[in-house]
């Protein structure tokens, strides 16, 4: 989460989100006019960790609190995408201890890491890759047809969320810093709220469409503001 956090930050104090967040979608060029009028799409669970900021800046990971917000982001999505009247199919897990449950962890992870190289090398246009030439042109290659099995789908949507809340000891020293940040210029944190969706192409692996949110607000552990946090992820949705 920090450094995810730094890299996001990042991006939003170049301009790419705004000077107190946002989100910032990205469509591959031409895909509009490529793209199925009624597609498939094959939904991974969402990749969400939810943690607890401490009075001393700590993150400590809330495994009751991820568990739950887990379940609110998957039904937000689901509710979303149907009521745009697209074709859903939910990705089964697998056996435990099986090599498909690897290769679909594997690939949840690698979608972490793409995700992170679009930040860095995308969005932040100083850092991006001249071979590229400004283009939205990234892949988690064609591995990811492994997900599909025998499901006809076209697409696989991942998301992946952090988030974090103030402790009550981290609430008191941010009203605190607060009320004297305009002697010392500066204040404590009070948590932050990241998210990345990416729509990817089932037989070459091509990312076709992402969005990445970033705010220092907002809350997974109620059903109504994890559907508001998958709204903002879906902005920009092609369909």
């Amino acid at each position: 989460m920090g450094r995810w956090g730094a890299v996001v930050l990042a991006v939003a104090l170049a301009g790419g989100l705004g000077c107190v967040g946002g989100t910032q979608s990205t469509l591959k060029e031409h895909f509009k006019e490529q793209a199925p009028a009624s597609p498939t799409l094959l939904i991974m669970a969402p990749d969400v960790e939810l943690y607890e900021l401490t009075a001393g800046g700590g993150l400590e990971p809330k495994a009751d609190w991820t568990q739950e917000a887990g379940k609110h982001v998957l039904t937000g999505l689901v509710e979303e995408l149907r009521a745009k009247q697209l074709s859903l199919v939910p990705y089964e897990p697998q056996p435990k201890g099986s090599k498909e449950e690897h290769d679909a962890v594997q690939l949840v992870k690698l979608h972490g890491a793409t995700c992170k190289s679009i930040l860095v090398h995308h969005y932040m246009e100083q850092s991006r890759l001249p071979a590229k030439k400004g283009k939205f042109d990234w892949s988690m290659g064609n591995g990811v047809r492994r997900l599909r099995g025998d499901k006809k789908a076209d697409y696989v949507l991942f998301l992946f969320m952090r988030d974090s809340y103030s402790s009550g000891g981290r609430a008191a020293l941010v009203a605190v810093t607060s009320i004297f940040s305009p002697v010392t210029g500066s204040r404590a944190s009070g948590g932050e709220q990241l998210g990345f969706a990416s729509l990817v192409d089932l037989e070459s692996g091509d990312v076709v469409w992402c969005n990445l949110l970033y705010r220092q607000a907002g809350d997974l552990r109620t059903a109504e503001k994890a559907r508001t946090a998958v709204q903002y992820l879906l902005d920009g949705f092609p369909w």
